[in-house]
């Protein structure tokens, strides 16, 4: 299969895919190691992370490049956003390991924390190797072994990733990655008897397949999946610093993250302001080559996505909401690569297609609320629950409305994104929690043992 680069449109790559005989072999590969494996130490495991992040550092620089091809993404946000992930989260889960209480004693009863099993990790194309560490880490650091199948879109950072995964020494069968598409390795992998646990990160849609085709084996699964997250900002905040601050986080990784806050909910009577302040900051956007350090925003990752973000952009506008700024085609002179517009909608309502579908590009809805209960009803109201933000000039106000939102993330401020906090979603967003010893305890099972402290 072709890897198309979506700054040029052009095949950059091309990569062998694997079949469900593929699968196989790897998850039987990772089934024969489980046993050695699982019984390593604290120490022995986290000897391995340490040297993985060691080599991590080193290829940093292979890593961000592969990123900023298959993906689009400007090649200063690879290296210190994207690139940076999976080092963060490295970092966080050598910490966590360190610090995890894997038993514990309640009278004669020992509560002890073990491997899961065989775990078989779905990941996707945005955040390649955010997505991809903060699910192989935890499974190492648990005693798992595992079978890898990343996003066919952008595998080049994957393939890196197990370059660097194979120079650690890993035993043989601990870490094994298939290239593949859904329909044919995912699929592969949600229904495999031998797999004890399915960690996905995807569409809504996805990851409703993957529970289905698991529910015969009664596997655990975990889901990380889509979003349309609300973006509260409330009377007593700095109105023009909230606004700008809430563009400029729907249109990072050019709309392509599953927590951005796409839906923006102000107060009626400063509706015109906010699209005024929206539009000046969408239309200084820098767009251009990937390569370009001064690039801000890329292309989105290909032909599918492009064509589905200028369809939703069209039912914007049909629908009745006010176009601020960007709207449909291309960029002035970027007729080559998947460019998108920065593009800002207002006056949108909660019934609207816009506001309520995951865009998935630089894509903003602005809507009117005439209360701050409104504004929580309009920011719950929504089949996903991700994440929510919430900007005021009262911290405590800001707390109080954090309360009342449904999702799992919410961000007060523009608080700085964190590896140490968990995350996942309520309802269609998901069930399980990844990052830190949240994502640790994912991939371990519970064992009483009862009678343990007495004796004979």
């Amino acid at each position: 299969m072709d890897v198309i680069d979506p700054a040029t449109e052009k095949p950059c790559a091309t990569i062998a895919m694997g079949t469900a005989r593929d699968m196989d072999r790897a998850v039987a590969a990772a089934r024969g190691a489980f046993p050695v494996w699982s019984a390593t130490s604290r120490e022995q495991r986290l000897a391995v992370l340490e040297k993985i992040l060691t080599i991590y550092r080193r290829r940093s620089e292979d890593m961000a490049q592969a990123i900023s091809r298959e993906m689009g993404s400007p090649i200063v946000r690879a290296r210190d956003s994207q690139t940076w992930a999976g080092l963060a989260h490295f970092e966080e889960m050598i910490a966590a390991l360190k610090r995890f209480p894997f038993e514990e004693s309640r009278g004669d009863i020992l509560i002890t924390r073990e491997a899961a099993g065989v775990a078989g990790l779905i990941t996707p194309w945005n955040w390649p190797m955010n997505q991809i560490v903060c699910k192989v880490a935890p499974a190492l650091a648990a005693g798992c072994t595992m079978v890898l199948k990343p996003s066919e879109v952008a595998p080049l950072s994957a393939l890196i990733f197990s370059e660097i995964m194979d120079e650690a020494g890993l035993p043989p069968g601990v870490y094994n990655m298939v290239n593949g598409d859904g329909p044919e390795v995912g699929e592969a992998i949600a229904r495999h008897p031998d797999v004890d646990v399915v960690s996905i990160t995807g569409s809504t849609r996805a990851g409703a397949a993957v529970a289905r085709l698991a529910a015969d084996s009664i596997k655990r699964v975990l889901q990380e999946l889509g979003g349309k997250s609300p973006n509260i900002i409330l009377a007593d905040a700095d109105f023009s610093d909230a606004v700008t601050r809430g563009v400029k986080g729907c249109f990072s990784n050019s709309g392509q993250s599953c927590d951005a806050p796409t839906r923006m909910l102000v107060p009626r009577a400063r509706m015109a302001e906010a699209m005024t302040i929206a539009a000046a900051t969408a239309n200084v956007f820098r767009l251009g080559p990937p390569e370009d350090e001064a690039t801000q925003l890329g292309p989105v990752v290909s032909a599918t996505q492009y064509g589905r973000i200028q369809e939703l952009i069209e039912k914007g506008i049909a629908e009745g909401a006010t176009l601020a700024a960007g709207g449909p085609g291309k960029p002035d002179g970027l007729t080559t690569g998947y460019y998108v517009k920065p593009t800002v909608f207002g006056n949108v309502t909660s019934d609207m297609t816009i506001a309520r579908e995951e865009i998935f590009g630089p894509v903003l809805s602005i809507l009117a609320y005439d209360d701050e209960a409104r504004a929580v009803t309009l920011a719950n109201d929504t089949p996903y629950g991700l994440a929510a933000y919430v900007q005021s000039g009262s911290l405590e106000h800001a707390r109080a409305i954090a309360r009342k939102l449904r999702a799992g993330n919410v961000n007060i401020n523009g608080a700085a994104w964190t590896v140490a906090a968990p995350f996942g979603g309520y309802g269609q967003s998901g069930n399980g929690r990844e990052c830190s010893d949240f994502g640790l305890a994912d991939f371990l099972e519970i064992k009483a043992i009862i009678g343990y402290g007495k004796s004979s």
